[in-house]
């Protein structure tokens, strides 16, 4: 926002000196045809931030304006009025020395806090035989602090890992809410949400809770998401499988054998065949094989991360060719 001139000759006036003006301010609530509005800049504001609440559509001949903290024109919630015959600022009881009043009417309020938030009225003071006054209100709205997730393990180990997220800063008279996936985490046994919800606890972490994570904190504003973050569950290897099922080949083939389980992360794959290493990976390739190549073939998996290996096994069986088997029943 651009800087606004104060008046020039600005004198300023406790609310105790107010008897000196007071026959300038005399003032009540009648209707009016003139539509005063407040406009706020910025609309939201965080703490330790300036905001200016600018007003428009000020009538003619006016002589002076008081702002209120509040809806209501009590004088206690008197914060700061101007005079503008005088150029005369007067401060009220609910001033804080943070309020600047200026002749256009505007109020600026420097260094806000939570106690800042809330309705503001601006009552105008018209000259004429009658004194009129408008009233117009403003609501000013907390900016929420952006949240962030920590925890205590983002790499758990299924089944092994107790985690504990939690959703920062903490704050005061918000909500917590917990997304994994796009979907908000109902409260169950199992995901313990303590603490207003803001500590997300899984108690016995499995590969169904691997994914992204926000947490939101909400106000009776609004609310506001963090960035997600992953959980990146460990696990495995599952019992790993061969493929393709067949048991029975010719000789001649190519043999083509692999290797699959399920891990996180991916699983180093070894083959044997009667207990001797063949190669690594999980691709096993023999070309033109022969009934040598008959045997129990394995593959071996292994998670370097959880450090599980786990093996499995098929019997293969290779054929003699035709003309060999013709031989031997000569």
């Amino acid at each position: 926002m651009g800087p606004l001139s104060a008046p020039r000759c600005t004198l300023h006036i406790t609310w105790k000196e107010l008897l000196l003006t007071a026959s300038l301010l005399i003032f009540w609530n009648a209707p009016t045809t003139a539509q005063v509005t407040i406009e706020a800049q910025p609309t939201k504001v965080s703490e330790g931030k300036d905001v200016l609440l600018l007003v428009h559509n000020l009538p003619q001949n006016l002589t002076g304006y008081i702002w209120y903290k509040g809806q209501k024109t009590d004088f206690h919630l008197y914060v700061t009025s101007y005079v503008k015959d005088t150029e005369t600022v007067i401060a009220g009881p609910a001033y804080s020395g943070r309020e600047t009043v200026y002749s256009n009417a505007s109020l600026l309020i420097q260094n806000v806090t939570q106690k800042d938030t809330g309705s503001y009225t601006i009552q105008i003071i018209k000259r004429g035989d009658r004194t009129e006054g408008e009233t117009a209100h403003f609501t000013l709205y907390p900016v929420l602090p952006k949240p962030y997730i920590t925890s205590n393990n983002f790499n758990p180990m299924e089944n092994k890992n107790v985690v504990a997220l939690t959703c920062e800063p903490k704050t005061q008279n918000h909500t917590y809410v917990w997304w994994v996936n796009g979907q908000s985490l109902p409260v169950s046994s199992r995901l313990k949400q303590p603490g207003e919800n803001r500590i997300l606890i899984l108690a016995n972490v499995t590969r169904n809770d691997t994914g992204p994570y926000e947490c939101e904190i909400q106000d009776r504003f609004g609310s506001i998401f963090s960035d997600p973050v992953t959980l990146n569950v460990l696990y495995g290897p599952d019992f790993p499988s061969i493929f393709p099922p067949f048991t029975y080949y010719h000789s001649g083939e190519n043999l083509y054998l692999y290797c699959f389980a399920d891990s996180n992360p991916p699983a180093e794959y070894s083959w044997t065949i009667d207990g001797k290493l063949q190669q690594s990976g999980h691709k096993l390739s023999i070309l033109q094989i022969t009934t040598e190549h008959s045997g129990l073939y394995g593959c071996s998996a292994r998670n370097s991360a959880t450090g599980r290996e786990i093996s499995t096994f098929k019997k293969i069986k290779v054929s003699a060719p035709s003309g060999i088997g013709d031989l031997s029943w000569a």
